[in-house]
């Protein structure tokens, strides 16, 4: 490091949460794109929601949770978790006040324009569609509805996560009626819940013109709400909303079960602390002030929304049938070109490495090597890690498949991913049913790695045939979600992946290995270790460079080792989707780095490593991000890719994302975010997808008999 240059000054830091914050934003910009179809706008205001909820249920909710601890340890941005909540909340009604904007002023009106109407208010109902309500409030609605009134004998009732109510303050018609405490004019309380197994956008007769017209359920409620408290006066009616502590806690050195004690937890997370109250901004303030009382929320905690609450339901818009002009036509994965339906993907592997690309190249290759491995006769085992499956996993049937043809079969669950507790302990129980071994992850870290190892018998010889990635063995997230992945037979891999599962089974940990590097003990060293070959090359005089490709970046020691580059003069540019607590531009500190943020059609989700190193252009792939909890708190894996072909395609794939000047944005002096999009720019996720088409009509001729030649290819040489 040149001169005595210290990096622990807090300026040089953002907070991790309002990092995350600037990310809701970017993905609220796309809600923005007037050239983008109607549909695909809204989806992004429910995604931004959805992130939203999950982002309060977890991190807010622990920020909290250090508060009433009294923790007044500050963060490297230095702030305490006073300070921290304070200033998410901050930046949250922010957030939340332009998300509704955008809805209610910009989209809406273009909604009803192309023919679908959303009722804003009942009052807006004509004649015909009134009766049409009030006949499917009384048939379909009425019959499910509990209203609960809150008195002496009646205490509040634990109103449920994320759930959606309707809050009304009442008043008796008759003081002396059996049921009321009250005297006259005194209100009483109740709270409905919208019941859940109803559709939230309620289809009925629509106006010339309109193709589809909804009114939302609780506002059918609301219309009807009087026939829920005959012989009182309804004062006042309001939707609200509450989100909770959802994150599972315990101590699991203290557990017999932990599959018993993750059930036990699930089942808790419904009535954890209220961390934020939604309400429409119409609401009464005495019912607004029954509700924070009884709730027990600060007012800052208090999100006053001017629409609907809840924006999730506009996903559900992407399912209407007819409308295909207002949403963006789906891309369909291509057959990736070694690995065509019906390929052996044995045989295939043994002549060389193969990568994939999803989800521009589909996830049916993964799904086929545990498939065939269950079936062929001369596999003898199968090993695996999963994280996050899907609701209908084709790998799981598979791997159950697997093990009733009588392979031994060896299958890690992690029961702590979160939000999939429940989904993965319904998968492991029916991979024990069928006869595999499951394990349920290790005391005190979640297994994040994305590994299969099959074990197959052949001539003479055991080989071994590996399936790394960087994201899930999810074949639906794998549609949505841009990740790589290898499969390969090489030797040294299939020795590591056999040390890594003997160490997740059992307590056998590797005295050396020979490919990959492991967190938690290996992978943050050698991350550094790796920054510090740039730093001796540049301090040598030499060419240095430094791309890395991740989802979020908060590891300080990891930070420091990168500002540390910057000063030696190494050229660092980072591709980080979400989190980024890095500072761009500090004068002698982090000038030679830059980092960028792709939003689009997919989810940015691979995590791709290049290091110059002097020429040799290292490329590692794996499961983590530069974050503390995937260098001390998990299983993570780091590999190298030592095939030249996919080191090439690798190094393609970076130029196109440094090269997007669409949907990337690049991190200001300042710590914001800025897009200088181009007409004729270029989309990275566009580019992709274009490629794995022409890659896919290799061997086809278009109608002017010309042959369309995969552009990476032409780029860097790739034979696939």
């Amino acid at each position: 490091m040149k001169g005595e240059v210290g990096f622990s000054k807090t300026a040089y830091y953002d907070n991790r949460e309002l990092s995350w914050l600037k990310f809701e934003h970017r993905v609220l910009n796309e809600a923005k794109e007037e050239k983008s179809p109607i549909l695909e706008r809204l989806k992004f205001i429910s995604i931004t929601s959805s992130n939203l909820d999950e982002f309060f249920m977890v991190r807010v909710a622990s920020i909290k949770d250090m508060v009433h601890a009294h923790y007044k340890k500050k963060d490297f941005s230095g702030r305490t978790p006073k300070k921290q909540l304070l200033d998410v909340h901050n930046a949250t009604h922010q957030l939340v006040e332009e998300q509704y904007e955008i809805y209610m002023d910009a989209l809406l009106p273009i909604l009803q324009e192309k023919g679908i109407r959303i009722i804003q208010a009942y009052e807006e109902l004509n004649s015909e569609q009134l009766n049409f309500v009030n006949q499917y409030f009384t048939e379909h609605v009425y019959p499910v509805l509990t209203p609960m009134a809150v008195d002496a004998s009646r205490p509040f009732p634990l109103v449920r996560n994320g759930s959606l109510n309707i809050a009304a303050l009442l008043r008796a018609k008759h003081p002396n009626l059996k049921f009321t405490q009250r005297g006259k004019g005194e209100f009483e309380f109740s709270t409905v819940q919208v019941p859940e197994m109803l559709p939230r956008l309620v289809p009925i007769p629509g106006e010339i013109g309109e193709e589809y017209t909804f009114v939302l359920l609780e506002q059918v409620i609301e219309c009807n709400i009087d026939k829920l408290y005959l012989n009182y006066d309804v004062v006042c009616a309001h939707p609200y909303r509450v989100m909770r502590n959802a994150d599972l806690s315990f101590d699991e050195d203290e557990v017999a079960d932990l599959l018993k004690e993750i059930q036990k937890q699930l089942v808790r997370r419904q009535w954890g602390e209220v961390i934020r109250l939604e309400v429409e901004k119409k609401t009464d303030k005495r019912l607004l002030r029954y509700l924070t009382e009884k709730l027990d929320v600060s007012q800052d905690e208090v999100y006053e929304v001017a629409g609907p609450i809840d924006l999730t339901f506009l996903m559900k818009l992407q399912e209407l049938e007819g409308v295909n002009s207002l949403r963006l036509k789906p891309f369909i994965p291509q057959p990736n070109p070694r690995l065509p339906k019906g390929t052996d993907v044995f045989t295939e592997i043994r002549k060389g490495d193969i990568f994939l690309f999803h989800p521009y190249e589909t996830f049916d290759p993964v799904v086929d090597f545990i498939k065939q491995a269950a079936e062929d006769p001369d596999v003898l085992a199968i090993k695996q890690t999963l994280y996050r499956v899907s609701g209908h996993s084709p790998i799981v049937t598979a791997l159950a498949k697997a093990a009733q043809n009588g392979k031994q079969v060896t299958v890690l669950v992690e029961l702590k991913a979160r939000f999939d507790e429940e989904n993965n302990i319904g998968w492991a129980k029916k991979l024990e049913q069928a006869g595999c071994h499951v394990i349920y992850g290790l005391v005190a870290l979640k297994t994040h790695c994305k590994i299969a190892l099959v074990v197959r018998r052949e001539e003479n010889t055991i080989a071994r045939y590996v399936h790394l990635g960087t994201g899930n063995y999810n074949d639906s997230t794998a549609k949505l979600y841009t990740d790589c992945g290898i499969f390969t037979c090489s030797e040294p891999f299939g020795e590591d992946a056999t040390s890594l599962f003997n160490m997740l089974s059992g307590y056998s940990e590797p005295a050396a290995w020979n490919r990959f590097a492991v967190a938690p003990i290996w992978l943050r060293d050698a991350f550094l270790t790796l920054i510090q070959g740039e730093i001796d090359h540049a301090n040598a005089g030499k060419k240095a460079k430094i791309v890395a490709k991740m989802n979020s970046l908060c590891d300080g020691q990891i930070i420091q080792k990168l500002y540390e580059a910057s000063v030696a003069g190494v050229e660092i540019i980072l591709i980080v989707r979400g989190i980024c607590c890095l500072r761009t531009d500090i004068p002698g500190v982090s000038e030679n780095i830059t980092v960028k943020s792709i939003v689009g059609t997919f989810l940015e989700h691979s995590r791709i490593f290049y290091f110059y190193n002097d020429g040799e252009e290292d490329i590692y792939m794996g499961s983590a991000d530069w974050m503390p909890r995937n260098m001390e708190r998990r299983v993570e894996l780091l590999f190298p890719v030592e095939d030249e072909k996919i080191k090439n395609r690798l190094m393609h794939i970076l130029d196109v994302l440094l090269q997007d000047n669409l949907k990337a944005y690049q991190m200001q002096p300042d710590g914001s975010y800025a897009r200088n999009a181009r007409k004729d720019g270029i989309s990275a996720h566009l580019t992709f997808c274009k490629e794995a088409k022409k890659a896919n009509a290799k061997d086809e001729q278009d109608n002017n008999g010309r042959r369309f030649i995969p552009i990476w290819g032409v780029d860097v040489n790739d034979s696939e």
